[in-house]
């Protein structure tokens, strides 16, 4: 499902993941390690969605450690997501890339597993694929 929310930060495809749905994604279908990497990321990014009025109300500095963790690896996954289309290279200046499905499943796991806590958010927007981008 396509989102003006997630457009207006600028994230690309604009594709709202908690409201997106397919009767396709189960595990017989697209296979366990697919469906269980889809079902954190999801889990993940619905918790941060819980606590962002907290963060917008009393701060981050509020959170539990764990919470907190979880704020930083939802960001990550948010902006890993994005994608640099061919078809949008004129108008980002950004080469467009191909990113095999599997390149796409094992980023999601490193940066659910915590392999990505030490970069900075940004080293994640539209990169493609999660191997060879330089970590910080």
């Amino acid at each position: 499902m396509l989102s003006r929310e997630v457009a207006a930060h600028g994230l690309y495809p604009a594709v709202d993941p908690l409201a997106s749905s397919s009767k396709a994604m189960e595990p017989g279908t697209v296979g366990e390690r697919h469906y269980s990497a889809a079902q954190e990321v999801r889990r993940v990014l619905s918790r941060y969605e819980e606590l962002r009025d907290i963060i917008s109300m009393l701060g981050i500095d509020e959170l539990t450690t764990d919470d907190r963790l979880v704020v930083s690896r939802a960001r990550r996954l948010r902006n890993f997501l994005t994608q640099p289309f061919f078809v949008t290279e004129t108008f980002t200046g950004t080469p467009g890339c191909y990113v095999p499905l599997a390149d796409t499943i094992a980023g999601a796991e490193a940066v659910l597993r915590g392999e990505c806590d030490s970069m900075a958010e940004d080293q994640l927007f539209m990169i493609g694929a999660l191997k060879g981008v330089v970590r910080a």
